[in-house]
């Protein structure tokens, strides 16, 4: 019985999860263990989840992940988008494409990230020495 690589098309995940839209590029869910999961407010802008690793469905090996094509831009509204590809040491193969965004909102900043691989998450974080957002909780 041999692994069957499903193609996903990333702008339905982006569309659902309300992140960035990137392309129309594919990645394949029959590498990993677990397709996007919820990996609350941990955003990686670098680096694979190995442990949501399951084989390459192309060469059936469990090789080190290498990152390609790693590419950081910043639009105009300042936002600062970070792709690149998790690929098979062994045979190329593409297993995933990550998409990871940092932005500066009022006074937050705000990441996101996504990725068949290492999952989905945001995190707001404040730029002021105390979080407004805990002030209530203090006293």
């Amino acid at each position: 019985m041999s692994c069957v690589c499903i193609l996903v098309n990333i702008e339905l995940i982006l569309s659902s999860l309300s992140l960035p839209q990137q392309g129309t590029d594919t990645m394949c869910v029959g590498c990993v263990k677990v397709k996007c999961p919820d990996r609350g407010r941990s955003c990686l802008d670098d680096g694979s989840y190995t442990a949501n690793f399951n084989e390459c469905v192309e060469c059936h090996k469990k090789e080190p992940i290498k990152i390609e094509d790693k590419q950081s831009e910043t639009d105009d509204e300042g936002v600062e988008t970070v792709t690149y590809k998790h690929i098979c040491s062994n045979c190329a193969h593409c297993i995933a494409e990550h998409n990871h965004t940092f932005e500066v909102s009022e006074e937050f900043q705000e990441y996101s990230m996504l990725c068949i691989l290492c999952g989905r998450a945001e995190d707001t974080v404040s730029i002021q020495p105390i979080d407004p957002r805990e002030v209530g909780q203090l006293y």
